[in-house]
C-alpha cells in the first residue's frame, strides 16, 4: 500500500546537504515500513537496526560520537559496508537518547551517509531534557493512513479524482456514491496499515476487528512500557474516558468525567504524555479567533481526540455493522465520529494546527485554522440539516473571507461558504489556499 509520505522520502534522499531524518508518529502507523521502502527502492543497500529489539547496540553508541567509528562497528554488526550508497536505518531510537545525540555528528562530520530514524514516542523523549541536536535533523510526522491514502490502494479511478487538480465543480453522482460508500467504511476500519491490509487486501472484516482489539491492548501495555510519571494508571484512565468525553453535546475536556472529584493537576501530566505519544490529539480553545491563534490559546480549555477513527471507534464499542444502517454511523456519539475523523484529517495536512471557539455559550466554531494570514471558521454537520447558526454568528462578527463546512453534501462555493463533502476533508488545505489565492475558479453555483 502505497502513502503519500513516499514523495517525502524522495524528496529528502535527493537534498543537498541532506540532514539525517527523523520521522515521529504512534505505534503501528508505518514508520518502519516506509524506512525500509526507502532502503529497497531508492538505495544500493540498506542496514536496519532496532534498539527495542536489540538493546546491546546502544553500547556503539554510548562508548564513542565519532560517526565514522559508530559506522565500523554498525558494518561489523550487519555484514555489509556502510558509506554514501547505504541507508542506515535507526529504529525506535527513542530508546537509546545517545544515538539521537549522535545525529549531530553525523550531520557535522559524515553528512554523505544517510541516516533516518524512528521512534514511537520521540515526542515524550524530547521533552524529557535529553540532549537533542538541535539544528542538525529534519522531520516527517506520520500519522494513519488517510482516507485518500486507502482509496490510492483501492481504486485508480478514484484516486485519479481525489488528487486531481482542484476545481469547485460538484462531485458526479456515481463517483459521489461510490466515495461516500467507501468512506463510511473507513470510519469503521480507520488508517492503522495493519487493519487496512486485512480490509483491503484481504476483505477480512473479522480479522480486521481482532487486529484492531490487539494494537489497542499493544498501547495500552506500552502505558507502562514507558513510563513519565509514577502513576501510569491515570494514563489508562484518560484514554478509557474518551468516548463518555466526545459522547457529550459539549465536548470540552471534563475531569469529572474521567472519575468523580478528578482534577486537572492529577491529569495533566497523564494527558501530556498521551498527547506526546501521539495517541491523542489536543484541540485548544481560543479567547478569540485573531492572529497569530497561539496568542489567543487557552490551554485549560481543550477536547481531546483519538489518534486514529477506526481505534475510537472500537474502544467506544461501536459495531461495524452500524455502517449499514443508513446515517447512524454520522450520528451515532451525537457525530463524535465524524469530528474525530476530521481532526485526524486536518492533523495529517501538517502544518495546520487547529483550534476551536466559542462565544458565550450561543455558538461554537467546531476549528479554526490560520491559513496563508487568513482565519477559516470550520463547522462539521453529521445529520441532514446543514443549517450552521454557529457559521452564521461568526460571519456576522468576523466577516472572513471564508469559511468551510463539511456535509453529507457535493462540493460547492458560494457567497464565501465552501460545502466540502465528508470524504473530501484530505483536501482541506489545498482548497483553502486555491481560494484565498484565487488559483481556482470561484464559481457562483
Amino acid at each position: 500500500m502505497e502513502r503519500l509520505a513516499q514523495n517525502s522520502l524522495i524528496r529528502w534522499k535527493n537534498t543537498n546537504p541532506r540532514l539525517p531524518l527523523i520521522i515521529q508518529g504512534a505505534r503501528q502507523v508505518g514508520k518502519t515500513y516506509l524506512m525500509k521502502w526507502l532502503g529497497v527502492h531508492h538505495f544500493e543497500r540498506f542496514a536496519y537496526f532496532n534498539f527495542d529489539e536489540r538493546p546491546e547496540l546502544k553500547e556503539l553508541f554510548e562508548l564513542n560520537k565519532d560517526p565514522h567509528r559508530v559506522l565500523r562497528a554498525l558494518s561489523m554488526v550487519s555484514g555489509m559496508t556502510l558509506d554514501r550508497n547505504s541507508l542506515v536505518i535507526l529504529d525506535e531510537i527513542q530508546e537509546c537518547p545517545q544515538a539521537l545525540n549522535t545525529l549531530k555528528y553525523f550531520s557535522e562530520n559524515c553528512p554523505e551517509v544517510p541516516v533516518v530514524c524512528a521512534g514511537s514516542y520521540l515526542g515524550i523523549l524530547l521533552k524529557s531534557g535529553h540532549s537533542f541536536p538541535v539544528g542538525k535533523v529534519v522531520f516527517l510526522d506520520l500519522y494513519p493512513m488517510t482516507f485518500t491514502e486507502v482509496i490510492m490502494a483501492r481504486s485508480d479511478a478514484l484516486t485519479s479524482f481525489l488528487l486531481s487538480p482542484l476545481n469547485l465543480e460538484p462531485v458526479s453522482e456515481f463517483l459521489y456514491n461510490d466515495l461516500n460508500s467507501l468512506f463510511k467504511e473507513y470510519l469503521i476500519h480507520g488508517g492503522l496499515p495493519a487493519v487496512v491490509k486485512q480490509v483491503i487486501l484481504n476483505n477480512d472484516w473479522e480479522n480486521s476487528e481482532y487486529t484492531l482489539q490487539n494494537l489497542i491492548s499493544s498501547y495500552k501495555g506500552d502505558f507502562g512500557k514507558h513510563p513519565i510519571m509514577s502513576d501510569v494508571a491515570r494514563i489508562t484512565h484518560v484514554f478509557d474516558s474518551l468516548p463518555a468525553q466526545l459522547g457529550r453535546e459539549n465536548k470540552k475536556f471534563v475531569y469529572k468525567v474521567i472519575r468523580p472529584g478528578a482534577r486537572a493537576r492529577e491529569y495533566e501530566n497523564a494527558i501530556m504524555w498521551l498527547v506526546r505519544s501521539g495517541l491523542l490529539y489536543r484541540l485548544t480553545h481560543i479567547s478569540k479567533p485573531a492572529i497569530p491563534l497561539s496568542a489567543y490559546s487557552e490551554p485549560e480549555t481543550f477536547k481531546l481526540y483519538a489518534f486514529d477513527v477506526g481505534v475510537l471507534r472500537k474502544i467506544s464499542r461501536l459495531s461495524p455493522e452500524v455502517y449499514l444502517q443508513g446515517h447512524r454511523l454520522f450520528t451515532e456519539f451525537k457525530g463524535a465520529i465524524l469530528e474525530n475523523y476530521i481532526m485526524q484529517s486536518l492533523m495529517a495536512q501538517s502544518p495546520v494546527e487547529p483550534h476551536y471557539w466559542t462565544s458565550e455559550n450561543k455558538a461554537e466554531v467546531d476549528f479554526v485554522l490560520e491559513v496563508e494570514g487568513h482565519l477559516v471558521p470550520i463547522e462539521v454537520k453529521s445529520d441532514m440539516n446543514v443549517r450552521s447558526k454557529s457559521l452564521s454568528v461568526y460571519h456576522q462578527r468576523f466577516q472572513p473571507k471564508l469559511r468551510i463546512r463539511y456535509s453529507n453534501q457535493n462540493l460547492q462555493y458560494r457567497e464565501g461558504l465552501l460545502n466540502i463533502p465528508h470524504f473530501m476533508a484530505d483536501r482541506t488545505l489545498d482548497l483553502v489556499k486555491g481560494i484565498i489565492n484565487e488559483t481556482v475558479p470561484l464559481r457562483s453555483g
